[in-house]
């Protein structure tokens, strides 16, 4: 724009120099001279090479002289047209669109949440739902989307991963598994314990070196009673296919209105909370210790499940212990702080805690 502007204020100054005062003779003998010695320049000069201020001020001045002189110039009359057709062209030039607007990434992104979260609606409900959030969208629209994202008509989308559905039912959910414990004496225990999916609370049920069907089912009925006076009881039990569990287990917790979810077979990380306290507990408590008994084990297990629950920061909590223990009040550097430490285990666990 700025360039056509700049022309047309060239055009008016050059009509104003040929409006100038000089006489008629005069300005005959001066192009005569000039003609002359353009024509003495084209015998000795090459391809003229012009620049962008060269074809500007050329195709101006070839509108102010008659068609009959452009042979004056040295370029063609066809190029001097085609030169102000670009510039008449560059002034009129200005960004234009065709089709539809384009669907941003936010609502890519929310057409995408929609259908991967309810998999049995299709695209015009889809639409819908989008409308009522004050967003039009044309089914085609979402059609397009989907598929290019692998996610076709209702029937061929898989509903939610094993991730999302326990994400969705943490606060509702427990999971239970065995871990095993060998002694001094090489006699191996297993202990049974369950663990919250929303807090990671864990609970250690118990342990036993021969956990038959009637010990199984007992532990169950003691965590059973504990959480029956709860307001909204756990509607979730994730456990896997191990044969310690038997039908008397599920039917306690079914009584309550809880429903048993088994995990795939061999794919533990189905119940990777579970797993990963079992990791827990071995790397920072009993791979450290000398088992003596199932006895020795229940104490040295309790005090871990209540460190556990009551001090150990976890990750998925935002470095808060399951039982969200109160921080103290922050320190503000102008007064000295003082930490007291309480050893447990034999020292093999250390808690602290701001001293009075």
């Amino acid at each position: 724009m700025a360039l056509s502007v700049c022309y047309v204020l060239f055009q008016r100054v050059l009509q104003l120099i040929v409006l100038g005062f000089r006489s008629r003779s005069g300005k005959d003998v001066e192009i005569l001279v000039l003609r002359h010695e353009l024509a003495i320049l084209r015998r000795q000069a090459g391809r003229v090479r012009f620049t962008s201020a060269d074809r500007v001020f050329l195709a101006a001045a070839s509108r102010l002289v008659p068609r009959a002189v452009w042979a004056s110039f040295l370029v063609t009359p066809a190029t001097l047209l085609e030169w102000h057709r670009r510039l008449i062209a560059r002034r009129w030039t200005y960004r234009h669109r065709v089709g539809r607007t384009p669907i941003g990434r936010d609502i890519r992104e929310l057409i995408l949440r929609l259908a991967r979260e309810n998999p049995r609606w299709g695209y015009l409900r889809i639409v819908g739902e989008l409308k009522g959030l004050g967003i039009a969208v044309s089914a085609t629209t979402v059609k397009r989307i989907l598929r290019q994202q692998g996610l076709g008509p209702v029937g061929t989308r898989h509903g939610p991963s094993w991730r999302d559905f326990l994400r969705a039912q943490a606060n509702s959910m427990m999971a239970v598994d065995f871990f095993a414990v060998d002694t001094v004496w090489l006699q191996r225990l297993y202990v049974l314990f369950f663990i919250e999916i929303g807090t990671r609370r864990v609970h250690v049920a118990g342990c036993t070196a021969h956990p038959d069907a009637a010990w199984v089912t007992q532990q169950a009925r003691h965590m059973a009673w504990a959480y029956s006076d709860q307001a909204e009881p756990d509607r979730f039990l994730i456990r896997d296919h191990d044969a310690k569990f038997p039908a008397s287990f599920d039917a306690v917790f079914e009584a309550q209105g809880t429903r048993i979810v088994r995990t795939p077979i061999q794919v533990p990380e189905a119940n990777g909370i579970a797993e990963r306290f079992v990791r827990t507990v071995r790397a920072e408590c009993v791979d450290w210790l000398l088992i003596a008994n199932a006895e020795h084990l229940a104490r040295i297990l309790t005090v871990f499940a209540d460190h556990y629950n009551r001090c150990r920061p976890h990750r998925s909590l935002g470095l808060a212990p399951p039982n969200g223990r109160m921080p103290s009040d922050d320190w503000t550097g102008a007064d000295a702080i003082t930490v007291t430490r309480r050893d447990r285990l034999g020292g093999l666990l250390h808690e602290y805690e701001r001293a009075a």
